[in-house]
């Protein structure tokens, strides 16, 4: 592989920013240093910039296989790359849904042939595959995924005596989405005892309330005390799932981590009006004051990580009513200038962005290498100009589905370079495929 010295960088990296030179060799980070006196086949002024490592985003749906009208391991890998997302980890609701080892090795095969970033992807619970999940190797494979709480692509586990094997017997990480289905449906009916098949959007965050979020995030947190396993709770929403968190301990030794989407720092139920089904996820979108909550339990440890939840549909699907709309969004090209935006209105540093983005994934999942700016790592950089404003439009959006709900936003800071694996996969719009992405390792 050809080498590369990044020079005059703005490192942002283990909670310091610092001027300094990157050497990349062999695609690993070898040096790492003021006025660095090595050769390298490429060299790329930074000056003015700010170097960061490859974002880790542990929770996307990049669709393939079998619903690749929305997307493709291919298309949103892309979209992830420009994005500064080096690696991802990817969900297991697809057509056929991964409830098995084989059809778990066809998608890692797959993403070998045509992922231009990093990748990893999530074994799938149901309530019948325990077999299959126990087999599931924690060197190789990022996490366990259960449903507790049925979303697109039904894979609700609603069998307690299901949970409570997995939660005993697994060795390996179990990530959940939690929302009570019960709950659910009794607030759907609920709904549309009122409107008809009529419900307004607006009436989501009430269907997909607070208390469904509570009843089964406690739930499964109370399941991993009993059986001291290791849970990650994806994507939270409310106010009252945060007294559920600890930040009195180091990362490091958390045995239930948690974790915040885009979305849920972005958006809130006022915003319903405006955009619509546009912004339907599930768990919703919520109010203000959940916003806020969320947000400052990001910034105060209780929440680990930030992730995209990045879910493809197309237009026509979403320009729906409520109940024929699918949940979720695109976001994964976007999800670090939101951050930055963020950062820009005061809200958040620099460097702890980079720490929910890009150290706590790999701390979490244990990811081998990947993650920091040190040497002797992979070099999974991203360069970013922090003031060179831009606008979100059907030109520049790279998703397969070719909408986002940042449509007509300007973003004050935009991604200029990413290296995966050392190799400069985009710069400045263009990329570079004659390289693919890797499989994730877990130090386990």
């Amino acid at each position: 592989m050809s080498s590369t010295l990044i020079r005059n960088a703005l490192l942002i990296n283990e909670g310091k920013i610092f001027l300094a030179d990157v050497f990349i060799q062999n695609g690993l980070i070898a040096q790492i240093g003021q006025s660095l006196d090595v050769q390298a086949d490429e060299s790329i002024d930074a000056e003015g910039k700010y170097l960061m490592p490859g974002i880790i985003d542990d929770q996307v749906h990049f669709r393939e296989p079998g619903l690749t009208h929305k997307g493709e391991l291919y298309t949103e890998s892309k979209a992830a790359v420009a994005g500064g997302i080096t690696s991802f980890m990817e969900m297991p609701n697809t057509k056929p849904q991964t409830l098995t080892q084989e059809l778990l090795e066809q998608k890692y095969q797959r993403a070998k042939e045509v992922s231009l970033a990093n990748y990893s992807f999530f074994m799938g619970a149901s309530n019948d595959n325990l077999e299959e999940v126990l087999k599931t190797d924690p060197k190789n494979v990022g996490a366990i995924k259960i449903f507790m709480g049925s979303s697109t692509g039904n894979m609700l586990v609603d069998d307690k005596s299901v949970l409570e094997n997995i939660f005993e017997k697994s060795t390996m990480l179990i990530a959940v989405h939690c929302e009570d289905e019960a709950t659910i449906q009794q607030n759907t009916a609920h709904y549309k005892s009122i409107y008809g098949e009529d419900v307004p959007i607006e009436m989501h965050p009430k269907i997909r309330s607070d208390e469904a979020c509570y009843k089964s995030s406690s739930m499964a947190i109370e399941l991993a005390k009993k059986h001291d396993t290791r849970l990650h709770v994806f994507h939270l929403s409310t106010a009252k799932e945060m007294e559920l968190f600890r930040n009195d301990i180091p990362l490091e030794e958390k045995r239930i981590t948690a974790e915040v989407c885009i979305h849920h720092l972005w958006f809130d139920d006022s915003q319903y009006a405006d955009k619509g089904t546009h912004i339907k996820w599930n768990p919703a979108v919520k109010s203000k004051a959940d916003k806020e909550a969320v947000f400052e339990a990001l910034l105060d440890d209780r929440i680990d990580i930030i992730a995209t939840d990045h879910a493809p549909h197309t237009l026509e699907e979403k320009n729906n009513t409520y109940f024929n709309a699918p949940s979720g969004g695109p976001l994964v090209q976007h999800a670090l200038v939101a951050m930055l935006e963020l950062y820009h209105q005061g809200k958040i540093r620099l460097e702890k962005i980079v720490e929910k983005m890009c150290h706590a994934p790999a701390i979490c999942f244990q990811v081998e290498n990947r993650g920091f700016i040190r040497e002797g790592y992979v070099a999974d950089l991203v360069l970013v100009d922090i003031d060179n404003p831009w606008e979100v439009n059907k030109d520049n959006i790279l998703y397969k589905c070719a909408w986002s709900p940042f449509e007509g936003k300007t973003f004050k800071s935009r991604v200029t370079h990413t290296w995966v694996n050392g190799h400069l996969a985009y710069q400045n719009g263009s990329f570079d495929e004659s390289q693919k992405g890797h499989r994730l390792t877990f130090d386990r």
